[in-house]
């Protein structure tokens, strides 16, 4: 009998579909699924994993956080644990009827370190398959696909399992080690403590950085000089002077600009938007976050639909089609699919398909692309947007380019020159299938040289330099892969796990006052988790492993020597490493000013049932306290309510964040309660929307 086991429950589904040669017999281990099917006149049975079988793990007597030493996690024991215990015996006794064994987990250093685990429970039960283990690799769950990787089965990559286990034990050392010390340091326990990473840290810095530079950053006062003109319709233009640095400089083209204005120059210059590259892991997550869909959401929705049959393998760094990709069966079943339908029959007309290229051409995986139709009303509205991206990106990549008009208009008023353009699509092309990157049309006057317009208005405004941007999500994404920080499978849990730890809020990431002190902490005493290039010098070394020239040992021993400085380094630190942290943690618990005494409002905890509440610090000469919700992060805004003149906090946790002031005798919050029961005792639709719009008033 022959043994596949694949990564999860549904992909060793379809492979039995796919391969069998007749009917595939359904069955169970306890809760397991497994299939049994003839492939090839041999019996063949599929059993798929959850993900990893063995966990590493230490040894029980350094469970304790406060009572073992974190310096010796560096050196202790890392054990292998099993995970999942029911899908584990039914390896073990789906293998002892084994012959041979064929690993079908997914291509990648993850996946093969999945594979080989499974593997030491089949050798623990069944030896004699030691010799008899094939592998087959492939990068959609389509029966062409499926097929041709177990036609061309080979060997399991012990290198490319060695990486993937090397990163697993780091990650795991660095982690536990620093995430101990920390929180015994900050006295952080329990659901309080303060994670560190060897990527997650790093990549924190970047965004409290930022951050820095935004508050360190001295605005500078500018003025624009905007004239609206009149040719029929009313237009606006602005002064050749995009910015005046002198107000007076300012005032005197506003005073010069006369009733009338004269078209000067009329130019017009022609653009052409290339079709964008095949999408890889980053450019493909980039693109869901512009869409509203975070890293990590989409990273999830992309592997269910992988394994669902609807799209390629979505973690890889490939950009360039392979040439046994064939384009025409792809387009074939997309002609269905709605809203692109006719747009991918259109290019399957076409006696030629030439691709884009992009700069990365890789042999793992070929880029993100559609493997199978679906409909609308057979998926959530997330996946289907996923879905539909994915499939909108690969028509876009086989369209023809967009060309555009740029047309460009200067005026002369009283001796001041006036100017404005518009820029409108002038052959849809790709544009026409993938809208994300669709810019809306700028209108301007048909105007010529010599025309006279009428002056109507004009107006100076006075503005300031803005300072640099925070990241958003997708950005952060392409700074991670730029600098070397994680791989494109980890990158998106790791901007979760941020999140997660109450160290960034919104998106754009807004670093909490606790992130930024962690992060200035870990800059000034140890700093070598602080900066990318360590974890980058590392990822490199990971991929030395899969490439055979370098051992996982070597690369996990050094890797503890670094740790050892790092510990060192904190170790002679600890008070002022706590102290900078406390202090972002006190500002982040400090609500605003007590309305009675002016002392701090800041986020307490009843001591018997570990309600939180706010409370003042002039307690116990002042009794002023405010409920608070009691789930999800609170986040201080440092504003006041216009009803009230209570502090007020946004609130992360549940479909989305909310923003309301902590006064529960608000006036506002008294209308909303009003109208709410005037909705649930069955009143009119206005009441209905009166409440709606008290409750957005105060979201």
């Amino acid at each position: 009998m022959r043994l596949i086991i694949s990564e999860k429950a549904n992909t060793a589904k379809k492979i039995a579909q796919f391969l069998s040669e007749g009917t595939v017999r359904e069955g169970k281990h306890r809760s397991v699924p497994h299939h049994t099917f003839t492939w090839k006149g041999e019996e063949t049975v599929s059993v798929g994993l959850k993900g990893h079988v063995l966990n590493p793990e230490y040894p029980e007597e350094y469970s304790n956080w406060q009572k073992v030493e974190p310096r010796e996690l560096i050196d202790a024991e890392i054990l292998k644990s099993v995970s999942e215990k029911g899908v584990a015996q039914a390896v073990t006794s789906l293998s002892k009827k084994a012959d041979r064994v064929v690993i079908a987990t997914d291509f990648d250093r993850e996946g093969e370190l999945i594979g080989v685990e499974a593997l030491s429970l089949v050798f623990e039960a069944n030896p004699k398959l030691m010799d008899h283990v094939e592998r087959a690799r492939f990068s959609a769950l389509t029966p062409g696909e499926v097929g041709r990787a177990f036609d061309e089965l080979m060997e399991v990559s012990n290198d490319l399992a060695d990486a993937g286990e090397a990163r697993q034990d780091i990650d795991l050392i660095w982690g536990a080690t620093l995430t101990r010390w920390v929180s015994r340091a900050t006295k952080r326990y329990g659901s309080a403590f303060l994670s560190v990473g060897r990527v997650q840290s790093p990549t924190l810095v970047l965004i409290a950085d930022r951050e820095r530079e935004r508050r360190a950053f001295l605005p500078e006062p500018y003025w624009e000089l905007e004239v609206d003109l009149r040719n029929g319709e009313p237009f606006t233009v602005r002064h050749q002077t995009d910015r005046f640095k002198e107000e007076a400089r300012a005032r005197n083209a506003y005073e010069n600009v006369a009733d009338t204005a004269t078209v000067v120059d009329v130019q017009q210059k022609s653009a052409t938007r290339k079709p964008p590259a095949p999408f890889n892991t980053t450019a493909f997550l980039t693109a869901a976050a512009n869409i509203g869909i975070s890293p990590s959401r989409a990273a999830r929705i992309a592997e269910d639909l992988y394994t669902d049959g609807y799209i390629s393998y979505p973690r890889t760094d490939n950009t360039v089609y392979p040439r046994s990709l064939d384009l025409r069966e792809v387009l074939g079943y997309l002609g269905g699919v709605e809203g692109v339908g006719q747009h991918a029959e259109r290019l399957l007309s076409q006696d030629n398909l030439s691709p884009t290229r992009g700069k990365k051409e890789t042999t793992d995986h070929p880029p993100i692309y559609p493997t199978g139709y679906a409909s609308k009303e057979s998926m959530r509205d997330d996946r289907w947007k996923i879905y539909q991206l994915v499939v909108r990106r690969f028509l876009a990549t086989l369209s023809g380019p967009a060309k555009t008009l740029r047309t460009t208009l200067r005026f002369d008023s009283g001796g001041e020159p006036l100017v404005t353009g518009g820029t409108v699509l002038t052959e849809e092309g790709w544009l026409g299938v993938y809208p994300y990157s669709r810019r809306a049309d700028e209108e301007i006057p048909n105007l010529s040289e010599g025309d006279v317009v009428e002056v109507i208005g004009k107006e100076i405004l006075s503005k300031e330099t803005q300072p640099p941007g925070r990241y958003g999500a997708g950005r952060l994404i392409n700074v991670m892969e730029d600098l070397g920080l994680g791989t494109k499978a980890t990158r998106p849990n790791i901007i979760q796990n941020l999140y997660d730890r109450g160290y960034v809020h919104d998106d754009p990431l807004v670093p909490t006052e606790k992130g930024m002190a962690v992060a200035q902490a870990l800059t000034d005493f140890a700093s070598e988790i602080a900066s990318h290039e360590m974890t980058a010098e590392l990822e490199r070394s990971m991929d030395e492993i899969s490439e055979g020239r370098i051992s996982k040992a070597s690369v996990v021993d050094s890797s503890r020597d670094v740790l050892r400085r790092v510990y060192d380094h904190l170790q002679d630190s600890e008070t002022e490493f706590a102290d900078i942290v406390w202090e972002g943690i006190r500002t982040d618990e400090t609500i605003g000013k007590c309305p009675e005494s002016s002392h701090d409002l800041i986020i307490r905890r009843n001591r018997k049932s570990r309600k939180r509440f706010v409370g003042c610090t002039g307690y116990p000469d002042c009794h002023v306290t405010y409920p608070l919700p009691q789930r999800g992060e609170i986040i201080p805004l440092g504003t006041q309510c216009d009803a009230c003149g209570s502090p007020e906090i946004k609130v992360l946790g549940g479909k989305r964040p909310w923003v309301t002031c902590i006064n529960m005798d608000c006036p506002k919050k008294q209308e909303q309660r009003e109208a709410a029961e005037k909705a649930k005792e069955g009143g009119e639709g206005s009441s209905t929307r009166s409440a709606q719009e008290l409750q957005k008033s105060t979201t």
